[in-house]
């Protein structure tokens, strides 16, 4: 983390000091994320893993390109959080730099961005950090999207997870950003298919600053379970004020937030301990090639833990990358039907994608317990049984 660069756009060799002049020509990758601005924060996890996976591939001789192995040259340009500056960026890394390779930006807005610049010039990118049922109107030959956190169905194996543990009544929480309230909306229908009924269907602006009164009405609900479908910010504000109030509901799940590295620290390990958020990823998945190895080689390199969802989702990416090219060079007539018809073996299990979408892997559900993120649903890929929430440390 501490060796990113500081210039606007910079060519970056890994690993290799030096190339001879028997040396083979290096692949080059190109890629446009926030390094400043407001997502500079979320998108340093998936940054680290990309470098982290460049030393990797250097260190082990090079990219397998169809049987010859080629170093890794990073063309990297900081997109300052802007979604026109990311476009004008891929279409520069496309044209003028012409990058052999495309490592996809963070964000489901960056990833929709640049879709018109994708098919225009033909040129395949393996998505990331991007979940939203839009993916699925995409008429598009050239983007990949590994994620199975796609709201419909997140929100049905939710509505199911919470059936199988009894729960009879919710109250949900949302704040008003899109991604949580495309959640929302599936979670009702989803809720209502399974018979559970909604005690409270609550909504607070993005950047609220006192949730007294969202947990107040949720004490006053005394539902079975408590689904707030958080961002970050608020996220940590939940938890705040959950304790101070001694929410004791048994089953409480937060969208998006605990998996992010500062949450942890910010709130507390006993605290985190037995809250449910999205995810599909675990170190603690032994059948998962590499799933422990990656956790503890990324911790090794940055001293902190990786998100269980971005940053696994941009190395994921890579490994695909890396087992496409392997078989079909760097053809991308050759790349894109390597993308879409093989079954990749990654740290998240296996992958295989139905036009742009991953369908191999199931949404899950992790919850925190002594300090691991365990797979708590489904039960097939589980790897340790739901735990009720029973209180907060002071």
């Amino acid at each position: 983390m501490k060796r990113l660069i500081s210039t606007l756009a910079c060519t970056v060799a890994l690993g290799f000091s030096a190339l001879t002049a028997h040396a083979v020509e290096p692949v080059r990758i190109g890629l446009g994320i926030a390094k400043t601005g407001q997502f500079a924060g979320p998108a340093a996890g998936p940054l680290a893993a990309y470098q982290m996976w460049i030393d990797q591939i250097n260190a082990k001789g090079g990219l397998d390109v169809k049987g010859v192995k080629r170093p890794v040259e990073l063309v990297m340009y900081d997109d300052q959080s802007d979604t026109a500056k990311t476009v004008s960026i891929y279409e520069k890394l496309i044209t003028d730099d012409k990058v052999d390779i495309l490592l996809s930006p963070w964000g489901s807005h960056s990833h929709f961005a640049l879709v018109g610049v994708l098919e225009r010039y033909q040129f395949p990118m393996v998505g990331s950090t991007a979940a939203s049922m839009q993916i699925r109107s995409l008429k598009a030959k050239n983007i990949w999207f590994p994620t199975s956190a796609i709201p419909d169905q997140q929100q049905a194996a939710l509505a199911k997870f919470l059936k199988t543990q009894g729960v009879k009544t919710v109250a949900i929480n949302t704040v008003q950003v899109g991604y949580p309230q495309e959640n929302r909306r599936e979670l009702l229908k989803a809720l209502k298919a399974e018979g559970i009924d909604v005690v409270l269907d609550s909504e607070y602006a993005a950047g609220v600053k006192d949730m007294t009164a969202t947990i107040s009405a949720v004490k006053r609900a005394n539902p079975d379970a408590v689904v707030n479908m958080s961002y970050p910010p608020d996220a940590v504000l939940y938890m705040k004020t959950a304790r101070e109030q001694g929410l004791t509901v048994p089953f409480q799940f937060l969208l998006v937030g605990p998996t992010a590295a500062f949450f942890k620290p910010l709130v507390g390990e006993d605290n985190l301990n037995n809250i449910v958020t999205m995810g599909h990823w675990s170190p603690e998945k032994a059948d998962w090639p590499g799933a422990r190895e990656f956790f503890d080689t990324y911790k090794e390199r940055t001293g902190e833990d990786p998100d269980y969802l971005d940053t696994v989702l941009a190395y994921v990416s890579c490994q695909i990358i890396e087992e496409a090219v392997a078989k079909s060079g760097l053809d991308k007539d050759a790349f894109r039907q390597a993308v879409a018809s093989m079954t990749f073996s990654t740290i998240d299990g296996p992958i295989r994608f139905d036009g742009v979408q991953n369908v191999a892997t199931p949404s899950m559900f992790l919850q925190f317990q002594e300090g691991k993120a365990q797979i708590v649903y489904p039960p097939e890929v589980a790897t340790a049984a739901f735990v009720p929430k029973k209180g907060w440390a002071q």
